[in-house]
């Protein structure tokens, strides 16, 4: 079998953070892009945190109980996160997909974010695979 590789359906223009952004505006930024999560960068390009439509549920919650709003992107993120390399087979990661239940990768090479794959890529790859049978 033919291997495909990540960095072929990986996506490299991307929405990303800081830790320090505003959540609020970090949530705007998602509805506005229509996606439902992005990478936490460091200023060097490294990736720190995930934040997400579910972790972000966590700020309705506390203004909603507490009223308090806002906060950091920080306070919110998942850590650490599990990232996938651009030499990575296309396959071995809808395995991953199906094992941990994510909606998206970050791809790393040599510790700095490159990309990110989602479901959605796979599914393109697996496509493309199939027509070109």
């Amino acid at each position: 079998m033919r291997s495909i590789k990540v960095r072929d359906y990986m996506s490299t223009r991307l929405v990303t953070f800081r830790r320090e952004t505003n959540v609020v505006e970090a949530m705007r930024t998602l509805l506005d892009h229509e996606i439902s999560g992005a990478p936490v960068i460091s200023e060097d390009g490294r990736v720190v945190g995930m934040l997400s439509e579910a972790d972000l549920m966590q700020v309705v919650i506390q203004d909603s109980y507490y009223d308090e709003s806002g906060g950091i992107v920080g306070d919110f993120m998942k850590f650490p996160v599990d990232t996938i390399s651009p030499n990575d087979d296309i396959y071995t990661v809808a395995e991953r997909f199906i094992a941990d239940g994510r909606r998206r990768y970050p791809v790393v090479d040599e510790g700095r974010l490159v990309g990110q794959v989602s479901r959605s890529d796979v599914l393109k790859a697996a496509e493309d695979f199939l027509q070109r049978r």
